[in-house]
């Protein structure tokens, strides 16, 4: 063993030994999850690469390369920096209220020339980086002091309260969901959750009243009843009801999905891709493709519970959580069991800035595996 800096120690490894030691079994499954989406995004474009396809191929690639990059930089590198990456998040958040380009009656993109950024995504992973710092700071006997939740609670519900803004009521649930499982991983005590859930349904009526726009509230009465505006509010789930339903046990044939080749299922391409697969290719494909997300998520966790440092732990659960939601809430979503929220289904749906920040995470992952072995001192992050 070597002295690594003032903040832990680790063996001594060559760039060599670290892709040695990246775990590329990871990289493949997460890779056959991507080419799931590559072949559903052709079928969405009818048999044609572009649009959609080709373009996710490109970013797949470039985000490919940055993850396994991000992975061989040494974990304490992102501990270092996790506030200041935070802070960034939070600027860019803010930069959307003035600077924010509208997309379908929503103000969530940052035109930054080249492509456009939406910063809620950024976030995403950014809050799991500065929560994690913060919790391995904290003496094990100070986790459960009901001040040390002053500060976690400003990290999380500022960016909460600026995504609401935008308005994106999906991102801002994922966001209190993941840092929720963060809170509960880091060892907040189970009764401080329920105070706040009961705060939480006690605000419910002001929030329907003064925080949900109309848009949202349909979406609410929609779920609670799709039947009641079939050609409206209701279109959305009722199309995509009927075409799980269609798929049967082996689905209709790759391109051959009616609901989606005739035009009856909106959005195919982004949150009701789910809803294509099950009707190409019915619940054995679709069970196919959980079984990945699956492996993924339980490969991720077991990374988490190898790191040594409490650090590498949350960083790597807080992503495998987020990656978790993205899957629970899109496919709950286009099952009609909650309501309709805009979350893609990573890695499989369009999308740039969802996918680039999803290999972002599962770069962090990486590192952790990769640094498993370095004891990082657990001191005041105000001291590092």
């Amino acid at each position: 063993m070597s002295l690594g800096g003032p903040m832990g120690r680790q063996v001594d490894l060559t760039l060599l030994q670290k892709l040695v030691q990246i775990n590329w079994l990871l990289i493949v499954l997460i890779s056959l999850i991507a080419g799931v989406g590559f072949a559903m995004l052709y079928s969405a474009a009818n048999g044609s690469i572009d649009p959609w396809a080709s373009r996710q191929m490109v970013r797949f690639g470039a985000g490919l390369g940055l993850m396994l990059l991000i992975g061989l930089i040494d974990i304490r590198a992102w501990l270092r920096h996790a506030y200041l990456i935070y802070a960034a998040a939070l600027l860019l958040l803010g930069a959307v209220e003035v600077m924010g380009v509208v997309g379908m009656g929503a103000r969530r993109w940052v035109d930054l020339g080249l492509f456009q950024l939406q910063p809620s995504e950024v976030m995403k992973i950014a809050m799991v980086l500065a929560l994690a710092r913060f919790y391995h700071s904290l003496p094990l006997e100070e986790m459960g002091r009901i001040r040390w939740l002053i500060v976690p609670a400003v990290l999380i519900l500022v960016p909460v309260a600026l995504v609401m803004r935008q308005p994106d009521l999906g991102t801002a649930v994922l966001l209190l969901a993941t840092a929720t499982a963060m809170l509960l991983l880091a060892g907040v005590r189970l009764w401080k959750f329920a105070v706040a859930g009961g705060a939480v349904l006690a605000a419910i009526p002001l929030a329907w009243r003064f925080m949900l726009h109309g848009y949202q509230k349909d979406r609410v009465l929609t779920y609670l009843n799709p039947e009641r505006d079939p050609l409206g509010a209701g279109y959305h789930i009722m199309q995509s009801k009927i075409a799980l339903g269609s798929g049967g046990l082996f689905g209709k044939g790759f391109m051959q999905g009616t609901q989606s080749h005739l035009a009856f299922l909106p959005e195919r391409q982004t949150d009701f891709i789910f809803t294509m697969l099950a009707e190409e290719f019915g619940l054995v494909g679709c069970l196919c493709l959980l079984g990945l997300y699956v492996l993924v998520i339980a490969y991720g966790y077991a990374i988490a519970v190898r790191s040594r440092s409490l650090f590498g732990r949350l960083l790597a659960s807080g992503v495998i959580s987020t990656f978790f939601l993205y899957v629970f809430i899109n496919m709950a979503m286009v099952m009609g069991l909650i309501p309709v929220v805009g979350v893609p289904l990573p890695l499989v749906s369009y999308g740039g800035t969802s996918m680039m920040s999803l290999l972002i995470g599962f770069g962090l992952v990486l590192s952790v595996y990769v640094h498993r072995d370095v004891v990082i001192s657990r001191r005041p992050s105000y001291g590092d």
